[in-house]
C-alpha cells in the first residue's frame, strides 16, 4: 500500500507546525508506559510535535520514560494518580493549540477520570481518537459520540467492543464487518474493530479490512496504544479519519510483521513495533 500524499514529505520547504500537534491524554499510576508509547507512536508517524497530558505526580518519571522529543502537559490529578476532572479547563484552553486529541490509554476506571473522558469526548472542537479506557468511559453512554460533530475514531478490541454494544464476543466476531459497520453509521464515526484481519468502517459505509499486515505476536499489551498514536499522527498531518485509520491499521501491521522476522513472534514486545514503524513506512513509498 502506498503512502498517501500528505505523508509523502515531497516538498522542501516545511516546518514542524505544518504536520500537526498531537496532544496524548493517557497514563496512570500504574499504566504510565501507555502515555509514552502513544507518544512516541505519533511522534515516529510523523507528527511535528506531541505533547503528552498527564497526572501532575508523574511528570517527572514521565520525562524519565518518554523520548525528550516528546513533550508533557502536568494535569490535576485525583488522588490515585490519575486524570482529574479539574484537568479539563487546562485541556480545553490547548483546543485551538492541538491538531487531534488521543484519548484513553492506560487512563484508569476512575470514576473522576471517567468524567474526564466524557466532558472531553463531549465537547472537544478538534478530531479525537478514542481508545481503552476512554472507550470504557463511553459503556451505556455512546449517545456522548453524537454531542459534536468532530471527527472520532474509536479503536476497540473485541471485548471492548462487546461492552459497547451490549453484546457477546461470539456474536461480534461471528460478523466484525457488520458490528463494526453498524456501530460507524449509528453514532456518526470511524470504527476500527482490531483483531486479526482489523476492520475499518465509516459512517458513509466506506469499509477497509486489513488482510495483508499483522501477525499473532502483536497480541502484547502497549500494541494498541502504539496503533492509536499512528492514528492520530496520521489525522494530524491531514488524513481523513478513515484514512488514517486505515493507513495505520496497515503500517501498525506492517512494522509488526517486520519487529516479527527480526524478535521472532514469541518474543516481540510493543517498543519493537515502534523501532519497525521507520521501515513499514520506507517499504510502503
Amino acid at each position: 500500500m502506498r503512502l498517501p500524499t500528505p505523508l509523502s514529505r515531497n516538498k522542501p520547504n516545511v516546518h514542524k507546525n505544518q504536520f500537526g500537534h498531537v496532544l496524548v491524554l493517557a497514563g496512570s499510576r500504574r499504566m504510565l508506559g501507555a502515555a509514552a508509547l502513544t507518544g512516541l507512536a505519533a511522534l515516529r508517524s510523523g507528527a511535528g510535535l506531541v505533547t503528552v497530558g498527564i497526572p501532575r505526580s508523574l511528570n517527572e518519571a514521565a520525562h524519565k520514560k518518554i523520548s525528550n522529543a516528546v513533550m508533557t502537559l502536568p494535569l490535576n490529578e485525583t488522588h490515585g494518580q490519575t486524570l482529574a476532572p479539574s484537568a479539563y479547563d487546562k485541556i480545553r484552553d490547548g483546543f485551538s493549540v492541538y491538531s487531534v486529541i488521543a484519548i484513553g490509554p492506560g487512563m484508569s476506571r476512575d470514576p473522576g477520570t471517567r468524567r474526564l473522558i466524557a466532558r472531553v469526548i463531549e465537547t472537544s472542537p478538534i478530531p479525537l481518537v478514542i481508545d481503552a479506557d476512554a472507550l470504557n468511559a463511553l459503556q451505556g453512554r455512546c449517545g456522548l459520540l453524537k454531542k459534536s460533530r468532530t471527527v472520532k475514531v474509536l479503536t476497540p478490541h473485541t471485548g471492548e467492543m462487546s461492552r459497547l454494544l451490549g453484546k457477546s464476543k461470539l456474536s461480534i466476531e461471528q460478523d466484525r464487518r457488520g458490528a463494526a459497520q453498524g456501530f460507524a453509521q449509528k453514532y456518526n464515526c470511524i470504527l476500527l474493530l482490531k483483531g486479526a484481519k482489523t476492520v475499518v468502517a465509516s459512517p458513509k459505509n466506506k469499509i477497509y479490512i486489513n488482510t495483508r499486515t499483522g501477525n499473532a505476536g502483536m497480541a502484547k499489551a502497549g500494541s494498541g496504544d502504539i496503533l492509536t498514536g499512528m492514528i492520530a499522527a496520521f489525522m494530524a498531518q491531514g488524513l481523513s479519519g478513515f484514512d488514517a485509520a486505515k493507513y495505520g491499521a496497515y503500517l501498525h501491521g506492517k512494522a509488526g510483521d517486520l519487529a516479527a522476522k527480526s524478535r521472532t513472534k514469541l518474543s516481540m514486545i510493543a517498543p519493537d513495533i515502534i523501532d519497525y514503524i521507520p521501515n513499514a513506512i520506507r517499504s510502503s513509498k
